[in-house]
């Protein structure tokens, strides 16, 4: 099989710089053009200083996009939408990394994006991009709709407990707690240095977006209630979900080990961490920058039927271009951990 076509629509913001950055090395693509319209024509190194010496690819304008195999769109939120149909001329494979394909039900865009979605006719047709909820899918898709990075946290860490109806359905709360690159590369006041600094910032106590996709993914037919809020803390990259779910019934702590592992013993990025001493016991996002894992463990409350399940990953590669690209894999049948090999850094 020769290498793989690809170009980068919004290619200029951090989700665009990281996909980029894994492309570069996968052995099996070639990136034809990325695009940018507030840089068309400098070098990708100009925005991401980080590939200095690695590329020489200049910023094309989406109008200049040519005909690829796979197109991955990294544009803002409800810009994907507006040009679909002329995106899906130019490549018959697209990856969006976007919301705006995430959601099967077209209302509820109205309600928790304030929009009305311009082609509902074609939610159908994307696969909802976590890998470990929608792999056999994938295999045969044409259209894949990358999660949301609190949504794959917070999906990831309860998922197993949703699947088997260990939970009661309307007591769940998770609290994220995430970096500013979570904001884009977009400065505001809220990004200003001795604003941003040091913050503790409560953003979204209620109604976040995600809460839509947790929703869709969790429920397995049922009506479940999920509270969720977001915290946005100092660090740069990461999200760390904090899980507060009920049992039915009063397990104990290796019967939750035995449901997680019958889940994902044999997904090559997740990783269940529960120690019982060292300073990482619980998953960490710092160790977890640059790499795909996300690293799962959980707390049973000997007082109570509240197990606590805590989530993990660097919301620019399992929360966006590295769950972009392990799908990207899963379509043309390359070993799914192909370019995504990077364990981390310790310390850091």
């Amino acid at each position: 099989m020769g290498k793989i076509k690809v170009s980068i629509a919004g290619g200029s913001g951090y989700t665009g710089g990281e996909l980029l950055r894994l492309l570069l090395f996968h052995p099996n693509v070639e990136i034809q053009q990325v695009t940018s319209e507030s840089f068309t024509g400098k070098y990708v190194y100009k925005v991401h200083p980080n590939l200095r010496k690695t590329t020489q690819l200049k910023f094309s304008s989406l109008n200049e996009l040519e005909k690829c195999d796979l197109l991955f769109l990294c544009l803002p939120h409800g810009s994907s939408m507006q040009r679909i149909n002329e995106f899906q001329k130019i490549a018959p494979k697209i990856i969006d990394l976007s919301g705006d394909f995430r959601l099967k039900d077209p209302n509820d865009y109205v309600k928790w994006y304030g929009h009305s979605h311009c082609c509902p006719e074609l939610l159908k047709d994307f696969v909802y991009g976590i890998p470990e909820l929608h792999r056999e899918e994938m295999k045969n898709s044409y259209f894949i709709s990358s999660a949301g990075c609190n949504a794959t946290t917070s999906i990831l860490g309860l998922y197993p407990l949703y699947k088997n109806k260990l939970v009661e359905l309307d007591k769940t709360v998770i609290e994220v707690k995430v970096g500013s690159s979570e904001g884009g590369n977009k400065a505001s006041e809220a990004s200003h240095h001795p604003e941003r600094s040091g913050s503790v910032r409560s953003y979204m106590p209620t109604k976040h977006r995600h809460i839509a996709e947790i929703l869709q993914e969790l429920s397995f037919g049922q009506k479940i209630n999920i509270h969720f809020s977001a915290t946005s803390i100092d660090m740069v990259r990461g999200v760390l979900a904090t899980c507060h779910v009920f049992l039915k019934e009063n397990l104990d702590e290796k019967d939750i080990w035995k449901v997680y592992r019958q889940e994902y013993a044999d997904e090559p990025f997740i990783r269940i961490v529960k120690e019982n001493e060292g300073i990482y016991r619980f998953p960490e996002p710092k160790l977890l920058i640059g790499t795909n894992y996300c690293d799962i463990g959980f707390k049973k409350d000997e007082f109570s039927n509240r197990l606590v399940v805590i989530a993990s990953i660097d919301n620019l590669m399992k929360g966006a271009a590295g769950q972009a690209l392990q799908a990207f894999n899963i379509m043309h049948g390359f070993d799914e951990t192909l370019g995504l090999e990077f364990p981390g850094l310790h310390p850091i």
